[in-house]
């Protein structure tokens, strides 16, 4: 049976400063599982998923079997603790992200913001009952903050309303790039009170009456995911389905906070990604005679993605170990967040521009990352917005507005 090391070696090669090394034998042996399944079983598709813009078949419900929350291999040597380690939850993202963005994405959104509007959010008896069944995979969930005409601004923008009537409510409104909501059981969707001014949060199922769900056509990036458009027209919501500790935008930011690191941690495997694809198209790519990979213009360029990659892995390995600590900070995550998705977009352009023509080819894998990259770029806080966070943190003042 391969050792420890022997396993990082497989599983990681491309970790030059042994930040792997943290993780315990049992996460690196998940690790394993999880990363033989994405290479046996999705591997000889997936660019024709990007290209017709599919969902994988069985992906989800087989990241469920994986149990990747609440697996005894997580817990191996963590006497104690009740959940997965964020050194963990950094791998996880990045093996994932290091073959598919948008099926990290996909994960990512029911994991990270969807469950945790559940986790966050909920009452006692809301976490009770949903939290095991979204954990397990048994449900399926998305989440829908973002408006037609509200992105960045949405902390004061949000449109949609809810009004109060006795024991129910009504909402009426609009959201825009809700990924997965078509395939969602329950979908934890905010809106503003009519009464207060203030947003909730309130569980929708997609068949309930007045729900309309399409699916958003032509996109360039994250093919894979089916982001879509929910208009409500006066849908009936009962108060046991609002969110109980959703009362403020405060409420709705930490689950946006919990869940920003994350996406620097996809960003990291992303480059991984578009590294690997790059690598294995050079070594058997001829020119002029030999491999292109013998030269040294080639070489460099595979030096400077590989510089990138170090320094995004070691920034959220920095992350994961403030994270385990309790030292949640915003301003941590957003720099990893901004930098990790701007080398990300340098990474790709430079892969891209090694495998010449045939780059732009989604057979090749570099295409794909190099156009799921801008997705990367702008989701969870676009560049600008989270340099105006560390602005703000650096002056004192906010030039949000």
């Amino acid at each position: 049976m391969a050792t420890k090391d022997e396993l990082l070696k497989e599983l990681y090669p491309e970790d030059l400063l042994n930040v792997s090394k943290e993780l315990t034998e049992g996460e690196v042996k998940f690790l394993k599982q999880l990363n033989d399944l994405l290479e046996s079983k999705y591997r000889d598709s997936i660019n024709d998923h990007w290209i017709n813009a599919t969902i994988p078949e069985g992906f989800f419900e087989e990241m469920g079997k994986l149990d990747y929350f609440n697996n005894p291999l997580l817990f191996e040597g963590r006497e104690g603790a009740r959940m997965a380690s964020q050194m963990f939850q950094f791998f996880l993202s990045y093996t994932v992200a290091r073959f598919d963005v948008s099926l990290v994405t996909l994960l990512g959104v029911h994991q990270g913001l969807g469950h945790n509007a559940f986790l966050f959010g909920g009452s006692k008896e809301q976490v009770a009952h949903y939290i095991p069944k979204l954990q397990s995979h048994e449900l399926r969930t998305c989440f829908a903050l973002t408006e037609p005409e509200h992105g960045s601004d949405v902390a004061g923008g949000l449109e949609t309303t809810a009004k109060r009537e006795g024991d129910k409510w009504i909402i009426n409104g609009a959201k825009k790039w809700i990924g997965g909501a078509n395939v969602s059981d329950v979908i934890p969707l905010f809106a503003v009170d009519v009464e207060t001014g203030k947003p909730k949060g309130f569980i929708i199922r997609p068949e309930q009456e007045g729900v309309d769900i399409d699916i958003i056509e032509n996109k360039i990036a994250l093919r894979i995911i089916p982001n879509a458009n929910i208009h409500l027209k006066d849908v009936v919501v009962e108060e046991a389905d609002r969110l109980q500790n959703i009362n403020s935008f405060k409420d709705i930011a930490k689950i946006l906070y919990s869940t920003r690191a994350g996406v620097a941690y996809m960003a990291t495997g992303a480059m991984a990604g578009a590294l690997r694809a790059t690598l294995d198209y050079v070594t058997k790519r001829k020119q002029f005679g030999k491999e292109i990979s013998k030269y040294q213009l080639i070489q460099e360029k595979l030096a400077m993605m590989q510089g990138n990659l170090s320094q995004a892995i070691t920034l959220s390995a920095q992350l994961a170990r403030m994270q385990e600590k309790g030292e949640y900070d915003e301003v941590a995550t957003s720099t990893a967040k901004m930098m990790n998705a701007l080398r990300l977009r340098e990474s790709v352009a430079m892969g891209r521009g090694i495998t010449g023509g045939n780059g732009i080819l989604a057979e090749y894998d570099i295409a794909r990352f190099f156009s799921d990259a801008e997705a990367v770029y702008t989701y969870e806080g676009t560049h600008e917005i989270n340099a105006l966070v560390i602005g703000r943190a650096l002056t004192g003042d906010s030039a949000f507005i």
